[in-house]
């Protein structure tokens, strides 16, 4: 089977991530991961905290501590919210591991080697009233494209357009908020990006047909708009040092490469990161998932997730270092880009604490509600909204009354009237028949789906596998069979469950806690399925008779008016 590596953005480090981040890049990232496990391939599931740049400094500042311990201490706090979420990382990572700063500064020489980086005198933002040269983010003012009066020095938010400090328009201190600033000389590091650019076009143009229109439109336009050289060091305390043996007077001013330069780099470094950590006795190969040294012999397909602001550095950035410096490091095949998921027609913003952010989800319930709401309401073809309106009902709709209610009225009736155990009855006849092929249609749409990354479309097919069930059962009716057929009655209730066990396995990549309690319901002694045949689908006999089980809890209560009252009140509800 193949080999997968699987990347999602890096979360930032300054805080606890929204949904909108959660949906556009970690949550389908696993999503993927698990169902390409269940088929029996080769995954390496990669993430880490993007740990360097200014907002870290500054919200250390704020609180009084240490940049690395405030990074320590944020980092932990993520990967418990990512853990909550049942997000099955192969290895979440750092990127101020020692693994990130040696990746990171061999990348830096070998493109100094080739000519792709050059040092420069600039002219820089300096701020007296803070004795210092100000980053980029340490810059805030009016973007002069949209008019978004709380734009960084490096990007704009709103309008997300790339910027530098000296393009906003009254300018500020983000350390003091003083507007007495000054333009004064000084030396950074400059990647060549207008020399890669044929390189990164003929590349872009070999892979952009196969990625969705999203991730390519967003690539050519920054090829057909020219790639400019651009600034890959900053003057900051914090960030993967310029290598003093190859830039000594930049070193010893304290100079850090910018963290769009390092944080991609993480991807690899993570992978360096999980290989360290292999347990004693176990041996992982991280540069064979990285390095495509051995003439293509089993070779690996690259996914990358994120939303369409990271595009531009994973499609046009990324590449251009790793081409650069002249060795044959993996570059990814398909990039799965998502547009916004917007809050009440709002952008979610960490920074403006907008939105519900992902530890308050798990507080409100527990992560199977999300991930399938996410999913199935995935931002691919374009933004959508989140409103508490919209979740309570795809709730109540597919999860409580579709899925849940089918387990439970299903257990409880064949526990009621033929005990603890999957009744016999009669042999499959003509509705089985019919219900099997309907299954493996439906199975095999659900595959097509999930092979071709299209999330909603596949959580409409998982949706009509769990609807069919339903169907079935309303046309057996064996509340009303058992009265006058009770080994019909049996027959249908042993159907019924082992649509169940089939539910249970092919719904573990959207809800792998409730799946797994699905599947604990029977007390199966060999149960190592890891995905249904369309021969299985058909037959439905992977739960035969006289398998015991039990009944378990409601799977998903069913939300209240007044549940859905206290959502809104909490979190807010209204059209921006």
């Amino acid at each position: 089977m193949a080999r997968h590596l699987i990347t999602s953005a890096l979360p930032y480090i300054n805080g606890i991530k929204h949904l909108g981040n959660m949906v556009g890049s970690m949550l389908p990232a696993d999503v993927y991961a698990r169902y390409l496990r269940q088929r029996g391939h080769d995954v390496l599931y990669i993430c880490a905290t993007d740990e360097h740049g200014t907002p870290a400094e500054l919200a250390a500042k704020a609180q009084g501590i240490p940049v690395a311990d405030f990074c320590a201490q944020a980092h932990d706090a993520q990967k418990a919210v990512y853990d909550g979420f049942a997000l099955a990382f192969d290895y979440f990572g750092r990127s101020s591991s020692p693994q990130n700063v040696e990746i990171t500064q061999h990348f830096a020489r070998r493109l100094n080697e080739n000519g792709f980086i050059e040092e420069r005198a600039i002219r820089q933002v300096y701020s007296p009233a803070d004795g210092r040269f100000l980053p980029d983010r340490y810059v805030e003012g009016t973007c002069p494209h949209c008019g978004y009066d709380k734009a960084r020095g490096d990007q704009c938010e709103n309008c997300t357009r790339v910027l530098d400090p000296t393009d906003l328009i009254d300018p500020r201190s983000a350390i003091s908020g003083s507007t007495d600033l000054e333009v004064r000389e000084t030396k950074h590091l400059f990647l060549l990006q207008s020399k890669l650019q044929h390189e990164v076009e003929e590349w872009v143009s070999r892979h952009e047909a196969d990625w969705p229109q999203l991730a390519s439109s967003i690539a050519r336009k920054w090829l057909t708009e020219g790639l400019h050289d651009r600034a890959i060091t900053r003057d900051l305390d914090w960030g993967v040092p310029v290598p003093a043996d190859t830039w000594p007077e930049l070193a010893a001013e304290g100079k850090v490469f910018y963290v769009w330069f390092d944080a991609p780099i993480e991807y690899i470094a993570a992978t360096k990161e999980w290989s360290d950590a292999a347990p004693a006795g176990e041996t992982r190969d991280w540069k064979s998932w990285w390095y495509e040294a051995d003439g293509g012999e089993n070779p690996v397909r690259y996914t990358e997730f994120m939303a369409k602001d990271n595009v531009p550095f994973h499609t046009v950035m990324f590449p251009a270092t790793e081409l650069g410096v002249r060795e044959p490091w993996k570059k990814v095949d398909y990039v799965k880009a998502f547009n916004w998921l917007t809050y009440y027609g709002g952008k979610f913003s960490t920074s403006q604490k907008r939105g519900v952010f992902t530890d308050q989800a798990l507080d409100v319930l527990p992560a199977d509600y999300w991930r399938y709401f996410l999913i199935a309401n995935a931002p691919e073809s374009d933004d959508s909204s989140f409103t508490w309106e919209h979740f309570t009902a795809t709730v109540n709709k597919d999860l409580a009354d579709t899925l849940g209610n089918f387990v439970n009225r299903v257990l409880s009736f064949s526990k009621k009237r033929f005990g603890d155990e999957v009744p016999a009855g009669n042999a499959p006849g003509e509705a089985e028949a019919k219900l099997g092929e309907q299954i493996a249609e439906l199975l095999g749409e659900y595959e097509s789906q999930m092979e071709a990354l299209q999330f909603r479309k596949a959580a409409a097919a998982l949706r009509a596998l769990w609807s069919a069930g339903n169907s079935y059962l309303e046309e057996k009716a064996p509340w009303l069979e058992i009265k006058t057929d009770k080994d019909g009655a049996a027959l249908t209730l042993r159907t019924a469950m082992n649509l169940i066990h089939l539910y249970a396995v092919v719904s573990e990549p959207f809800i792998p806690a409730t799946a797994k309690i699905m599947r604990e319901a029977f007390s199966l002694a060999d149960d190592t399925a890891t995905w249904v045949t369309a021969d299985e689908a058909r037959t439905l006999a992977s739960v035969p008779a006289g398998t015991p089980f039990t009944v378990p809890p409601v799977l998903f209560a069913k939300l209240q008016d007044e549940d859905l009252a206290a959502y809104k009140e909490r979190f807010g509800g209204t059209e921006e």
